[in-house]
């Protein structure tokens, strides 16, 4: 079976419409992306200039065998620590993927953090933060936080600040210094894409995939003696 390969149109006309139609395609791709620059601009800060806020929420960013965190959570875990040594936060809310029993980002953030000077007793773990939209959703209706600073790769802080404002946090983001290598280039790729779903997850506020019932962690973290 031969694959008709798609003919340009013959007239002057015929190619001007098809222009114009490709550009009107790339400026709709563009406009999430447009959206979440515009709507974060005022709020994205460094480690160095971080509003004091109660609560961080770190996002997940895969672990490598042997169960310990990438080297791009790392760098999130460590701006987290920062930021509690110098009282900039009280409580670290971890949020990530435990799907299954092989997989504990939560967990592994935890040990990452006490390993690095932030009591046990600070930390708390949302163990069904499986997606940017999910982990927003929960750490308001779950964990109770309304304000928030958020840590992650400087390519998703955008992202991540505009649907946890979307969500009812109020937010300021650290984007966090990496390398530009190519897990750097592919992040900022598919940032690209994912902004289509997170301009949608603003508008429609989905549930996230797992609510479950409120849990007084971060309450508790806040009201103890530091």
């Amino acid at each position: 079976m031969k694959i008709r390969r798609p003919r340009l149109p013959r007239t002057r006309a015929g190619r001007r419409r098809l222009l114009q139609a490709v550009m009107a395609g790339c400026v709709l791709a563009l406009l999430p992306s447009t959206w979440l620059y515009v709507s974060t601009a005022d709020r994205l800060r460094t480690t160095a200039d971080a509003p004091s806020a109660p609560v961080a929420v770190v996002f997940g960013a895969g672990l490598w065998k042997g169960g310990k965190p990438s080297p791009y959570l790392a760098h999130r875990l460590d701006a987290a620590a920062t930021l509690y040594r110098h009282g900039r936060i009280e409580v670290v809310l971890v949020t990530g993927d435990n799907s299954r029993e092989d997989y504990d980002e939560p967990d592994a953030m935890r040990g990452y953090l006490t390993a690095h000077g932030v009591p046990d007793g600070r930390i708390v773990s949302d163990y069904a933060g499986f997606d940017t939209w999910d982990s927003c959703v929960r750490a308001r209706k779950i964990f109770g936080v309304d304000r928030a600073v958020l840590i992650s790769q400087g390519f998703h802080i955008r992202r991540a600040v505009a649907l946890c404002e979307a969500a009812g946090v109020d937010s300021y983001g650290v984007g966090v210094d990496d390398e530009h290598d190519v897990t750097w280039y592919y992040g900022g790729t598919r940032e690209v894409f994912a902004a289509g779903k997170a301009a949608l997850d603003a508008v429609f506020r989905p549930d996230p995939r797992f609510l479950g019932p409120r849990e007084p962690g971060v309450a508790r973290a806040l009201a103890s003696e530091r």
